[in-house]
């Protein structure tokens, strides 16, 4: 490890010291403990502290800033685990030993090398069309691709798994449904039976590795495509967050940029039941193949209240002209009641852990580049105020978006690509979190309140046009 990426380890544990002084690292067991169900829950407009399953994948508590993978914190695997390793522990629920890794590690790279998708898309008007909806689009060719070559690939073995929308859920009254949630799965009695959910659950982690390389193939032949140019190959010497850098703009990163864009995969790789992941759970739910469901989380994430925010932030911080007009900016902003893009979460009410890890690597690396470092100052000063004020008054701080732009654009990455890189670190959370959510499959089947009229009829006018009127 070089002095330089040794440095960025050094910054992650300061992060991490700080992050232990400023909140209680206690975990909270009423959140933690296995549910019994049917559960009882109060739930909010939008399935606000709705309890949809049970996962072993990730835990995040906004209270106390924690954030942490299958017993893992996230500051202790930034600092000594690569995206590799954190994207094994996701699909497989432990962390893999050095061969493992190697041979995980081959495994991935092998997968980004998707030539027949590549050609596909380079076919299309990519450059007229927005980023996500390319990415999108990029995982229909993907799917395209890889089932012609393996017709099952990607689909979940209805032989083993057959829950269906029976409407049997405990709001149901008998006769129509029943007084408890009814459940029903084959039972693999056989050894043959045993073998066979074995062999598909290996197939459905083989199809999950194929999306976790693809998507990282697919941006960096968007962002090339975008520029004028081709898209390029993998190579060897590089790991996934490096070969993801190198694909996009064309030049090898230098150890540190590597690692740093090593670490931002790390951070976005999960993060509880978000909007994205709910969306591809939900179309897994249906047994619809897993290019279905990561095409779902992508259309989810495209939207500005989830992933299209560190652009904004970045925009923001563009907008506000430097550290000395931070000042009277902020002032009309909030007296404008304009919301400061980048802070503030729907979870977390403390400092977002993974801010508090990317705002020391943007400073890093921010010191390259004058343009960025004034940006970086002006970032800094805006915090300040906002923890004095937000912070103080409704526990709104930085969040992960604050800094992630900066970091982007220090790496030689276009705004337009910040959402798509989003998409590339947390396919890992959505691969894993599906199959987790396939061992015990239930179809998503919320209800809706109904709040609109009765008794309206329908009284037709005789007339040379005719006509309808309601009563």
């Amino acid at each position: 490890m070089s002095d330089r990426t040794d440095k960025i380890s050094i910054l992650i544990r300061d992060a991490a010291k700080k992050a232990m002084e400023d909140n209680d690292s206690s975990i909270d067991q009423v959140k933690t403990t296995t549910v019994e169900w049917p559960v009882s829950c109060t739930v909010g407009p939008g399935l606000e502290g709705a309890i949809a399953c049970e996962t072993k994948i990730g835990y995040v508590n906004g209270s106390k800033g924690q954030l942490i993978y299958r017993g893992y914190d996230i500051f202790d695997l930034c600092e000594n685990s690569s995206f590799e390793e954190v994207t094994y522990l996701l699909l497989y629920g432990r962390m893999p030993s050095e061969k493992q890794t190697i041979k995980f590690k081959n495994k991935l790279f092998k997968y980004m090398y998707i030539p027949e998708t590549t050609r596909l898309l380079t076919s299309f008007q990519i450059e007229e069309m927005d980023t996500m909806a390319s990415l999108r689009f990029g995982i229909s060719l993907l799917r395209l691709t890889n089932i012609r070559k393996k017709k099952t690939d990607g689909f979940p073995e209805t032989s083993v798994l057959i829950g269906t929308d029976e409407d049997s859920i405990p709001m149901e009254t008998p006769p129509i449904g029943e007084e408890h949630a009814i459940y029903e799965f084959d039972e693999m009695s056989t050894d043959s039976g045993k073998n066979d959910a074995v062999r598909h659950k290996s197939e459905r982690a083989e199809t999950c590795c194929r999306l976790i390389s693809g998507v990282a193939s697919l941006t960096a032949a968007i962002a090339r495509i975008r520029s004028g140019h081709l898209p390029l190959e993998p190579i060897p010497e590089l790991s996934h967050a490096g070969n993801l850098i190198y694909m996009m703009t064309g030049k090898k990163p230098t150890p540190d940029e590597e690692r740093v864009m090593d670490v931002c995969l790390i951070l976005h790789a999960d993060h509880g039941m978000n909007a994205s992941t709910f969306a591809a759970l939900v179309v897994a739910s249906t047994l619809a193949d897993i290019y279905f469901s990561v095409g779902s989380g992508i259309g989810a994430l495209s939207g500005q209240l989830h992933g299209g925010a560190n652009q904004k932030a970045y925009a923001m911080l563009k907008e506000i002209g430097g550290p000395d007009n931070v000042k009277s900016w902020y002032k009309k902003a909030c007296s404008e009641k304009r919301k400061i893009m980048g802070v503030g979460h729907r979870v977390y009410k403390t400092h977002d852990p993974r801010a508090l890890i990317l705002d020391p690597l943007a400073g890093y690396l921010a010191k390259k580049d004058k343009k960025i470092n004034v940006l970086y100052e002006t970032s800094k000063i805006l915090e300040k105020h906002v923890c004095c004020t937000l912070g103080a008054e409704k526990g709104h701080f930085p969040n992960v978006d604050y800094y992630s732009g900066l970091v982007y654009k220090s790496l030689g990455i276009p705004n337009d690509l910040f959402t798509p890189i989003f998409a590339v670190s947390r396919v890992s959370g959505w691969t894993a979190r599906v199959m987790e959510y396939l061992e015990n499959n239930r179809i998503f089947r919320p209800r809706a309140i109904y709040t609109g009229p009765f008794c309206k009829r329908i009284i037709k006018t005789r007339g040379f046009n005719g006509g309808v009127n309601e009563k």
